[in-house]
This record gives C-alpha cells, sequence and structure tokens, in this order.
C-alpha cells in the first residue's frame, strides 16, 4: 500500500500525522505533519520557522498543517511546522542557539558539523528526495524592514526555473526575485536539486498578525491547487508580482548607528544616499549610496548594526521608466519626518494590492 514515510513518521492514504522528526547526531526533534492524501499525485515540502523569529511563517506553516484534509489532497504534503526550534525557545532571531549560525546559509549542511549544519543536512536527507515541489515561508525578523515579494530559484534547470516562476507568480504579493545562488539556502540547494522551489516573504519585524498569515495560507493553498494537489481551482491576483531582478545585497562594513535614508518599498536613483553609520557622537563611519536604480526590498531597521551583518538589498527599478514610490514610515506612518525627507502616501496606486501591508540573498 502506498504510504508516506519520512524518518519515522509514516502516513497511509487518508491519514494525517503528526510528531517530531530527529535530527541527525543531534538530541532533539523538529515538530513535522505528514498528509497522505485520499488521491496520488505528487509531494509539496512546505517550511517554517528556517530562521526562528519570522513568525508569519512559521504560524502560516502550522496552520495550513492543521487546515490541510486529506480528503482533498492528490498527493502528498509535509510540513516542517518550525525547522529551527532551538532558536525559537531561546529567541535568538535569524540565528540557532546553540553554534549562533545563520541556518538559511549552511545547506547542504554537514552530518559532522555543528547543529544547524546537522538540521540542513537532516532536511536535505529526510525531506528533499521525497518533494516534488518546496515552499519556504519567511518574513522579516526582528531587526528587518520589508516589503511583500517572493524568490523563485533561478540557479536549476530551465524546466525546473520555470516551474519555480510559475508558483511565484501565483502569490499576491508586491515584487518577484529570480535567485541566481544555488546553495547556502535551503530552497535554493532544493532548486539545485531539481526541485521546483519559492521562497516567499510577507511581514516585518518579527511581528505577526492573523490577516498576514491567512495571506500566507491562502498563497500556499492557491500554490497547491495550481499544483493540482488540493481540490479547487487556482486564481491569478490581478497582475503577477513585478521582477525585480537583479538584487543587490550589501552588508555593513562597520559596526555602530545605522540610519537608513528610505523605506522597504521605496524607489531611488544610482548615487542616491540609502543611509549612513555612525559612532556613538553622531561621526559618519560610513555613507552608503546607491550602485544602481532601485527599490527598497529589505533593510536593517534597529539602531544598532553590526559589521558583516545585512545592512540593506534592493532590487533593480527604473523610476524614469517604472515611476517613483515613495511610502510613509513603517514605524510611526508619518508622511514627513523631521529631518525633512518627504513621504507620499498618495503615490500608492502601485501598491494598492496590499494597501494593509507593511510590510534576505533569501533572508
Amino acid at each position: 500500500m502506498r504510504t508516506l514515510r519520512v524518518a519515522d513518521l509514516e502516513a497511509k492514504p487518508g491519514e494525517k500525522v503528526s510528531g517530531f522528526v530527529h535530527i541527525i547526531g543531534a538530541e532533539f526533534g523538529i515538530p513535522v505533519t505528514l498528509i497522505c492524501g485520499e488521491k496520488e499525485g505528487e509531494t509539496v515540502l512546505i517550511s517554517g520557522g528556517v530562521h526562528n523569529a519570522e513568525y508569519v511563517g512559521i504560524q502560516a506553516a502550522m496552520q495550513l498543517a492543521d487546515e490541510l484534509d486529506p480528503k482533498k489532497i492528490a498527493g502528498n504534503i509535509i510540513v516542517i511546522r518550525l525547522m529551527n526550534r532551538t532558536g525559537f525557545e531561546h529567541r535568538t532571531m535569524s540565528l540557532t542557539y546553540e553554534d549562533g549560525k545563520n541556518l538559511n546559509r549552511v545547506f547542504p549542511g554537514n552530518p559532522n558539523g555543528t547543529l544547524s549544519d546537522r538540521i540542513a543536512y537532516t532536511v536535505v536527507t529526510e525531506f528533499f528526495p521525497k518533494a516534488d515541489y518546496y515552499v519556504d515561508l519567511h518574513c522579516g525578523d526582528g531587526f528587518e524592514g520589508l516589503v511583500s515579494y517572493v524568490y523563485c530559484t533561478g540557479a536549476a534547470t530551465p524546466e525546473v526555473a520555470a516551474k519555480s516562476r510559475e508558483m511565484a507568480e501565483i502569490a499576491h504579493v508586491d515584487y518577484l526575485v529570480t535567485s541566481m545562488c544555488g546553495t547556502g539556502g535551503a530552497y535554493n540547494y532544493a532548486g539545485s536539486m531539481g526541485i521546483p522551489s519559492i521562497l516567499l516573504e510577507r511581514g516585518h519585524s518579527s511581528r505577526w498578525c492573523e490577516d498576514l498569515v491567512a495571506e500566507d495560507v491562502h498563497d500556499v493553498k492557491n500554490i497547491l491547487r495550481h499544483l493540482r494537489i488540493l481540490r479547487g481551482k487556482s486564481h491569478i491576483h490581478g497582475k503577477p508580482p513585478i521582477e525585480v531582478s537583479p538584487v543587490i545585497y550589501e552588508d555593513a562594513p562597520v559596526s555602530g548607528c545605522w540610519y537608513p535614508a528610505k523605506q522597504p518599498g521605496e524607489t531611488f536613483k544610482e548615487g542616491e544616499v540609502l543611509g549612513r553609520i555612525c559612532d556613538y557622537f553622531g561621526r559618519k563611519l560610513f555613507v552608503y549610496r546607491a550602485k544602481m536604480g532601485g527599490i527598497i526590498l529589505y533593510q536593517t531597521i534597529s539602531l544598532c548594526i553590526m559589521k558583516d551583518t545585512p545592512m540593506v538589498s534592493y532590487g533593480t527599478w527604473d523610476e524614469d521608466t517604472q515611476g517613483k514610490i515613495e511610502v510613509g514610515c513603517e514605524v510611526c506612518g508619518n508622511e514627513k519626518h523631521k529631518h525633512g525627507h518627504h513621504h507620499h502616501k498618495s503615490e500608492e496606486k502601485h501598491h494598492k494590492r496590499h494597501e494593509h501591508h507593511k510590510h534576505h540573498e533569501d533572508k
């Protein structure tokens, strides 16, 4: 009889089974739900909590695991409810508690490495071989401002890249990034293994609410319908997300106090100042200017910034042909701050689809 099995967890057709999957070489497990559809079909892997304080994605993964009904599924769905469990339990933001590593930088992992390496190795060996598609759910971490967008894998065969993009264009988000990185991140490495994969970003500052979670759940269910795994008809939300590739990712060259000049979702021209780093006496240590015309996808929003940690990430945008986008402050909502930088909420025509959003590589 056809069964769905991951490590010691097993589900038969029409069953939903939840439990912990043991991390190879470690003394704990991660919470997983297996959903074995009544009808045969392909298998989708869904994960939350690669970054343990990105709560929109974590809660969405848990909600999907609870809501999806085997009777309505042709194929299988595997949900990793929370990949970085110890980081979540110790609230360590992007990092694994035991080794201080960013889990989304160590794939494919190593069975003889530290805990992050072993978690990644377990996912690659126990989960990825079962998956025909992969959806990884993220949001902005506690120190990150973010606009809603989706990554699809480009470092793959043309067929895998095309299927990944198909999945990404179903998502009801503003922007789309095609990633040409094939290792480090969970979905990147899955793509290089031949699994069409996307990473969905929604929400910011480790804040979550039921509406943002519901949007993630809606997007994933819509993708599942598009793949003919969940019963029902998929739909497109007006225009697909706007491609903003290639993307520039910049880390801080020094530690200090960080003063961003733009908001997530704002556009700018090449050469504009995107932020500065100062010492405790207000002396400028570093000024960052845009290397191309672009749009802020995510950036550090904490006053503290540390050397060699994420500072700002922006996608390709041409204000002359695509228009200028200015948005209000993500924190207070004001259109203008005391330092005189103007923001105009009237320029919302591009963001009207997500007016209630305020919303790394590859987080």
